[in-house]
């Protein structure tokens, strides 16, 4: 047989067929559906409140503007809540990786006491919510309604998160536990120095989906905050979106319309220093998110 017979094809150099054209077109349409309106969004908030009104499906700006981003952060709210939502990042993160991390753990070990009924009460809030007005009066005794706190608490525990992780645990050899408590090292060691090296890809995503929660976080916030100072991000967001649209639909003339600020602009420039953080954030634990959601959904 000759040599040329037993090369193997290059990766890339084999012919696209028909089907592969097809689904790159309908992936392409997809992902222009998704950036144009994204692209859209951006350019609004560079552009002037009159070119905005000449073309509202704005592409690229013919006059570039700061002024939207300058009324944004003008009175400082927006900063206000970056600064709260950072707190919660920082209390709340590594409080929920706690909690979901050592009861998943707990929940995987095959002699953990009581482990099927602990496992139906978590199961069982996935099925059935007592609803905010418990939650609330819980908080409400626990005096820590109007501190964020509630809104910490309130989101510090998701049991989907600890579903995916238990299953995740539950693929790592049982051997290596074995091992460290020979050694004489306990639960906690084990947990911290053996089998959270060894879950990097589910630590990522459980991570990014707390994060995520967190950041968006708004419904909770609503609820047991009052004081404008102590609002996250995304109510600051709420309130500015919704103080621009009422201005411009009580403006009385044109003229008052254009006086009052660049609300449309206001809006997208909002959105857009909003979501450009998280942005930024998923890519960096993007290359285990895949492994840790397909090893943790599926119980070996």
């Amino acid at each position: 047989m000759s040599k040329k017979a037993n090369k193997k094809p290059r990766i890339g150099t084999e012919k696209m067929t028909l089907l592969d054209y097809f689904i790159f077109a309908v992936l392409l349409v997809l992902a222009l559906m998704i950036l144009i309106p994204f692209w859209n969004v951006i350019m609004i908030s560079f552009a002037t409140q009159k070119e905005y009104a000449d073309n509202p499906f704005l592409m690229f700006p013919k006059e570039w503007t700061l002024d939207s981003y300058k009324a944004l952060f003008a009175d400082g709210t927006i900063l206000t809540g970056y600064k709260n939502t950072i707190i919660l990042l920082v209390i709340g993160l590594p409080l929920s990786l706690f909690l979901t991390t050592s009861m998943a753990y707990g929940l995987s070990r095959n002699k953990f006491p009581f482990k099927k009924f602990l496992f139906f009460l978590v199961l069982f809030t996935m099925i059935f919510n007592g609803g905010i007005v418990p939650l609330y009066l819980i908080m409400k005794s626990l005096h820590l309604t109007g501190t964020l706190w509630s809104v910490i608490l309130a989101g510090s525990f998701s049991a989907f998160n600890m579903i995916l992780m238990m299953n995740y645990f539950y693929t790592l050899p049982e051997s290596l536990m074995e091992s460290a408590r020979l050694d004489g090292a306990g639960e906690w060691r084990i947990l911290f120095s053996v089998v959270l090296p060894l879950a990097t890809p589910i630590m990522a995503t459980i991570t990014l989906f707390y994060g995520v929660a967190y950041w968006n976080s708004w419904y909770d916030a609503m609820i047991f905050l009052r004081k404008a100072d102590q609002l996250p991000l995304q109510n600051v967001l709420r309130n500015i979106i919704v103080t621009s649209t009422t201005n411009a639909s009580n403006a009385s003339s044109v003229d008052a319309a254009q006086a009052s600020n660049f609300s449309m602009g206001m809006k997208m420039a909002a959105v857009f220093v909003t979501m450009v953080p998280i942005m930024c954030f998923f890519p960096m634990l993007q290359k285990h998110f895949a492994k840790g959601v397909l090893t943790g959904a599926i119980k070996t």
